[in-house]
């Protein structure tokens, strides 16, 4: 009579086993489709500054190295991010077949399958972690390359766990004659292999094989390298000559411990273990999923100005500057990125000096500690010196980033236009031919030269000075041009000197100003320059020019609230935040607490002294 009873508690404690796996499994997908929705704008990105050259030059470049022919897949794969739902649908699909092919190899069954969770926890982690390190790291095909070698890893494990245990000497063998193609993936190979088994001689020889393949490779193929580029082959690592990054490479570490792990007949140790009881049934799905999930979330670089950057980047190079402004406008703490970017939009669409502090003009530094040398050289440089005319220092900047990160679609974009600017129409031919090359780029032409960066071009003498191309030298050498007969060039030069606070420089392209644009209104910040320099930094002999009494009555209380707020002793980071809401979006502010807090990290703690 017990036996009918047994039978249908056990079925239900299968149902209850099963209902508890597909929930966390689809609780699992949904965060997994929520972070890749979150970093759409990141995957844009990586193709965009993502290199792959076709012909024989890019390929054999790779080939000259361990893991060189997978990173050659990659990066092809990557120019499918160009679509970012359809780069990220191919990415899917391989995690897919991970979870698919990581059971039969490892023979994972019921509940024990949720363990597969962890490895494409770890993929997934790998590609939404970089954060700035996106635009300084020259590892080819990285978006794609980890996840395919993994998956032809797990092929190679699932086909030899097919075949009779004597033949596996064969399969250690192989691990070693594959090392060039697939890496550390191939160590991986050989590892899983032996540890799955139990030990014998043939195992012993796994391990030696396992020991010294590296190191084999190395001397006799590989002596050009250094020997660690050949013992971590394909293992992704972040060094660059002023950065190092040690945490970018714990997804790829985990991911090797928990693949040994598996290994180690956990699966079957699991269920029959574990199983016995129905806890155990129930433990394991929930334990892997709150894992991969915390893991993840906990390592993802999450930093909304770093998704707002990209965006007016990728607007930016197509001419679409009201999206731009659009991005930046209610942004309290916009990058000095992103306050460039916003001020090139307003000169193309018009109102800088009525709108641009209005907007904001304190620029903030990035939040990401590990890549302090990544800046506005890296992001938007390229962008700027095509937009203000200096096509011969934009010519110049990209093929030095280009030749240090690869040509990659922005770079080649960048100087096809720079070179239709400067009428090099054969140069711009080749650059425009090389991004034909790309499946989504066969039809793509540069954007005609806008007529506000022709009058810029032809304002001055574009030479190429060779100094650091910092936002810095971007705003001293525009706030000197007033020696031009041209209105957007005086705009231009008188905005940048209100920018850098220089009164010399602002009472020189005032009157430049003011001599291009006879007979137009006195623009509203150009108007708060000007009363605030003459009360400061007056000339020898001021130029009187007309201020609207509203303005000048709002100057006058600012300069009574400044007096309240400002105490010996008292925080400057306190009385900007204090004064911020009602002041803000006036020069005056920018002039007391802009070039003084345009690095709050650095002055945030400083006292006012008076």
């Amino acid at each position: 009579m017990s036996q009918p009873f047994n039978a249908k508690i056990m079925i239900n404690k299968i149902k209850a086993s099963c209902a508890v796996f597909y929930v966390c499994l689809l609780a699992f997908i949904l965060f997994a489709v929520y972070v890749l929705y979150l970093n759409q704008e990141v995957f844009y990105t990586a193709h965009d500054r993502s290199e792959f050259i076709y012909g024989d030059s890019f390929l054999h470049r790779l080939l000259s190295k361990p893991f060189g022919l997978i990173q050659y897949i990659g990066a092809w794969l990557t120019q499918l991010f160009c679509h970012p739902a359809l780069g990220t649908s191919v990415l899917v699909v391989i995690w897919v077949f991970i979870f698919l092919v990581g059971l039969k190899a490892f023979r994972l069954h019921d509940s024990a399958a949720a363990l597969m969770l962890l490895p494409i926890a770890c993929l997934l982690t790998s590609v939404v972690d970089l954060g700035y390190w996106i635009y300084i790291s020259t590892i080819r095909g990285y978006w794609f390359s980890q996840s395919v070698g993994y998956l032809i890893m797990l092929l190679l494990l699932w086909i030899a766990r097919l075949t009779p245990r004597k033949w596996h000497i064969v399969w250690y063998a192989m691990g070693f004659f594959i090392y060039p193609i697939l890496g550390w993936f191939a160590l991986l190979f050989i590892l899983c292999l032996i540890l799955i088994e139990k030990p014998t001689w043939r195992e012993l020889i796994g391990i030696v094989l396992l020991i010294f393949a590296a190191s084999i490779w190395h001397t006799q193929f590989y002596p050009y390298l250094k020997f660690d580029d050949v013992v971590l082959a394909g293992l992704p690592r972040f060094i660059t000559p002023s950065d190092m990054s040690e945490r970018l490479s714990t997804p790829f570490w985990v991911l090797g411990a928990v693949t040994v792990a598996i290994s180690f007949r956990f699966g079957e140790w699991s269920i029959g273990r574990l199983g016995e009881w129905s806890i155990g049934r129930l433990v394991i799905p929930v334990l892997c999923v709150v894992a991969g999930i915390s893991f993840t979330w906990s390592l993802m670089y999450r930093d909304q100005n770093y998704i707002d950057e990209m965006r007016m980047v990728r607007y930016a190079e197509d001419d679409n500057w009201k999206e731009v402004l659009k991005m930046v406008e209610g942004n309290q703490k916009p990058t000095i990125s992103m306050v460039f970017l916003k001020n090139v939009a307003l000169m193309n669409e018009g109102g800088l000096l009525d709108r641009s502090f209005k907007m904001g003009n304190i620029g903030y530094p990035t939040t990401d500690s590990e890549t302090l040398h990544v800046t506005f050289l890296n992001i938007v440089s390229p962008i700027a010196y095509f937009n203000y005319g200096m096509m011969n220092e934009g010519i110049r900047l990209n093929y030095e980033l280009a030749i240090q990160y690869g040509f990659s679609p922005f770079y080649l974009k960048e100087l096809s236009r720079c070179t239709l600017a400067t009428g090099e129409k054969n140069l711009q031919k080749r650059f425009t031919a090389l991004l034909h090359y790309h499946p989504f780029y066969s039809k793509w032409q540069p954007i005609p030269v806008p007529s506000k960066v022709k009058e810029l071009q032809n304002a001055y003498s574009d030479e190429i000075t060779g100094v650091e191309n910092s936002d810095s030298y971007i705003v001293n050498s525009i706030s000197s041009w007033n020696k031009t007969d041209s209105k957007v060039s005086s705009e231009q030069a008188l905005f940048y000197s209100m920018i850098s606070c220089d009164a010399h420089h602002f009472w020189s392209t005032l009157r430049k100003y003011m001599k291009m644009h006879e007979g137009e209104l006195f623009p509203l910040h150009a108007q708060e320059a000007y009363i605030i320099f003459i009360d400061r930094e007056p000339e020898e002999k001021p130029m009187m020019l007309p201020v609207e009494e509203g303005v000048y009555h709002r100057y006058q209380q600012f300069c009574d609230m400044l007096a309240r707020h400002v105490k010996p002793g008292k925080i400057l980071r306190k009385v900007a935040e204090e004064m911020r809401k009602e002041w803000g979006d006036t020069y005056w502010y920018y002039y007391y607490f802009g070039r003084k807090y345009v690095n709050p990290s650095d002055r945030q703690e400083s006292e006012v002294q008076s």
